[in-house]
């Protein structure tokens, strides 16, 4: 799989394509963690959302026996209360919409809340996607590439080159 590392301008460029295409307000944004949180952060300080929830989903790894295939259903391991979430209409955020399975799971258990949810990502791989025609609402960029994201570089003291002056 081709895979594409990006720089912190890429995705200030990607953060500035997506605005446009927002119609309304949102009342509130969740955030799926861990790839939506630094895309989330930077969406709601440009668009002035206050009210910012986390999403927590696993998809445990069962195999089917009989049909040899993967199966799974979501874990939600930390979601807000459907009270903070009833009413309003909320941007469901992500880095990526690579099979959709977490970001199309979270969607359903925001509008089983009684809640208007329209999801956003970075990038949508069309490729991948598990669900038909179903794609996010707003997108920055298609790609079938394994991106990587400059919030995902090994950081910490033994990746840092010391060098002597």
């Amino acid at each position: 799989m081709r895979r594409e590392v990006l720089t912190w301008n890429d995705v200030d460029q990607l953060i500035d394509h997506l605005l446009p295409q927002f119609e309304g307000e949102f009342d509130a944004m969740l955030m799926i963690t861990r790839g939506g949180v630094v895309p989330g952060g930077m969406l709601a300080e440009a668009m002035n959302i206050i009210n910012l929830f986390t999403a927590a989903v696993d998809f445990p790894a069962q195999v089917d026996v009989n049909k040899g295939r993967l199966m799974a259903w979501p874990q939600f391991l930390q979601f807000p209360d459907d009270a903070l979430l009833r009413g309003r209409r909320i941007l469901v955020v992500d880095d990526v919409w690579g099979s959709g399975r977490t970001i199309t799971a979270v969607k359903n258990r925001v509008a089983v809340s009684g809640s208007l949810p329209l999801t956003c990502v970075l990038h949508f791989n069309p490729y991948r996607n598990l669900f038909g025609p179903a794609r996010p609402d707003y997108y920055a960029a298609t790609t079938d590439a394994h991106i990587v994201f400059p919030w995902e570089v090994k950081r910490g003291p033994e990746h840092i080159l010391l060098q002597e002056f």
